[in-house]
Order: structure tokens, then sequence, then C-alpha cells
């Protein structure tokens, strides 16, 4: 697959939910030095009013895919504590990195009898410094691809190439989607009453499960704890038989997205999750399939033309 550097280096970026900054930097000059090669030049919409949140729209634009910018990880509290920012599934003696104003820090994780999570650094490290998992990166023979954070690069990976060949559309990277979210509504609001857009694709992952596995496509998820109107989720399944890329359908009664604070907003937009699936989420090893990830940036393409 083409550009898998491209990934690897946002793969490699610290953005823990609330310190998206250095993401959305990356995104910002990625377009600036990409887009005179893309199709069309998007109106690109950041700044106070929008946090470290960012907007890329394409002409006149009637769908918007979201895609979070942020992970999971750790902040520290007193003494050598840890505390979970998200929800990490780190083991003990994972590695962990970050840098406070003595000096870069790299650290294990280690636990007590209560399963409450410390560091062994050997100084104190300040209060509410952000540790993340060391970057990680390794592709198989047979085409899976295992790093850390492709929940959710994968996600910004794949606007960021739907971005090549858009003519119209909107591309939302968000924050804060791993603990709690929050920064959805005010993008939702903007969408609706700005530009008029009433159709959302959530650009994310999901799990491999009994029913959703390595290489047999993308997922378009019918349902998740949240239920998506049908009627649009039938209207993407239509587009997606119609496609001929891969993809396997979705029914779950957990896990959460974007697309609960779309869903749950006082808007009338309507919204589907198509992801590629991973095992190993949120811990320091997840794996991907290189042609379920392939299929996600096809179907994207595809139902972007189409809907």
């Amino acid at each position: 697959m083409d550009d898998l550097k491209i990934l690897r280096a946002l793969t490699a970026i610290p953005g823990l939910s609330g310190d998206e900054g250095k993401v959305k930097d990356f995104i910002l000059q990625y377009v600036q030095d990409h887009q005179g090669a893309w199709k069309s030049k998007p109106l690109i919409l950041h700044g106070e009013e929008f946090q470290d949140c960012l907007m890329l729209v394409f002409g006149e634009p009637k769908v918007a895919a979201f895609a979070h910018m942020d992970t999971v990880g750790f902040c520290t509290r007193y003494a050598s504590q840890l505390i979970n920012v998200g929800q990490p599934d780190a083991e003990e003696g994972a590695v962990l990195i970050g840098e406070d104003s003595l000096g870069p820090i790299r650290t294990k994780l280690t636990m007590d009898k209560g399963s409450r999570v410390y560091h062994d650094f050997p100084r104190v490290i300040e209060p509410n410094t952000f540790l993340h998992y060391e970057p990680h990166w390794k592709l198989s023979k047979e085409g899976v691809l295992e790093s850390i954070y492709l929940d959710n690069r994968l996600g910004v990976y794949n606007l960021l190439k739907l971005a090549e060949s858009l003519e119209h559309g909107v591309l939302v990277f968000s924050t804060y989607e791993e603990h709690g979210g929050g920064s959805v509504p005010f993008l939702v609001k903007y969408l609706y009453e700005q530009l008029g857009v009433r159709k959302a694709l959530i650009s994310d992952i999901t799990w491999v499960t009994d029913g959703v596995h390595h290489g047999k496509g993308v997922a378009v998820s019918l349902r998740d704890r949240n239920i998506p109107r049908k009627a649009f989720v039938d209207s993407i399944l239509k587009l997606a038989d119609a496609s001929g890329v891969p993809y396997q359908k979705e029914v779950e009664s957990a896990g959460s997205s974007d697309g609960r604070e779309v869903h749950l907003s006082p808007y009338a937009m309507d919204w589907c999750f198509v992801g590629a699936p991973i095992t190993g989420a949120h811990t320091p090893r997840e794996k991907v399939s290189l042609d379920d990830l392939q299929s996600m940036l096809d179907l994207y393409r595809y139902l972007f033309n189409h809907l």
C-alpha cells in the first residue's frame, strides 16, 4: 500500500485526549504541502472557535466524515501514580514516554495487587504529565500491520487519502472522543447551520469479533451502543453492494464513537460508522489487515461520490 509512511508518522505523534494540538499541526502542514496535487483545494477551517479541531471543506458539501485525532494513555498524579486517559488496556511492563519541564521520560507501567497503575521512572514526574505508548511498527508478510494508536490514526489517514480526489464534502478532525467526547456538538452545529450538511460517516476503527474478521473488508456498522436511523444505514448498504468493495456488516450492543455525539445532538443529521476492524484495541499492539484498510479507503471514495 502506498504512503504508509504517512500513517507511521501519524501513529508516532503524541495526542492524548485534550492534547491533540500536535496532530492538528501535522494535518495542517500536510494539507499545505499536498493540496496542490489534489483534485480540488479545500477551505481550511480552524482557530480558537474550533479549539484543536480542524475541518476541510471541499466544493458544495452534502456529507461529512469524522475522524477523531486523540488517543488513549495515562497522566501522572502524585508520587508514581498514573491515571487513565480514555480506557487504555496496557499490561504491566508497557513502555510509556513523555516529557515534563525537567526533560524527556521513558518509563514502564507497573501494577499493584489492586490493579492500580504506576510508573517506575527514577524521579518524580510533574503531576498531569501525559504519557503515551512508545512507537512500535511491524508489518508481516501476510499484510497485517501492528502498531500503536491505529485507533484512530487509521481514520485520520483515511481522510487524508480521501482528500486527494474529493470534490464535494467535509473532512472533520475531532478531539476528545476517547475520554467522553465534547467537540462534536459544536462541529455538528457549524456543519448543519453554516454548511447545510445532513449526512455523516464515522471514520474510525472497530473490533475483530466473532462476526467481523481480519481480511474480509471494511466494517459497516448497523448499530453499536447507539442505533443510527435504519433508512440511512440501508442506503449505505445499497451503495456498498454497488461499489464492489469488500465489506462486512457489524452488529454490536456496545462500543461507541463520534457517531454517539452526532446521534445525541439537537440536529437531524444521519450517521453511519464505516471503519476497518482491528485486534488489540487500546493496547500497544493494535493490528489491522492492510486489505481491510484498502477497502476502507475505496469505500469512502465511492460513498462520497454517490451519497
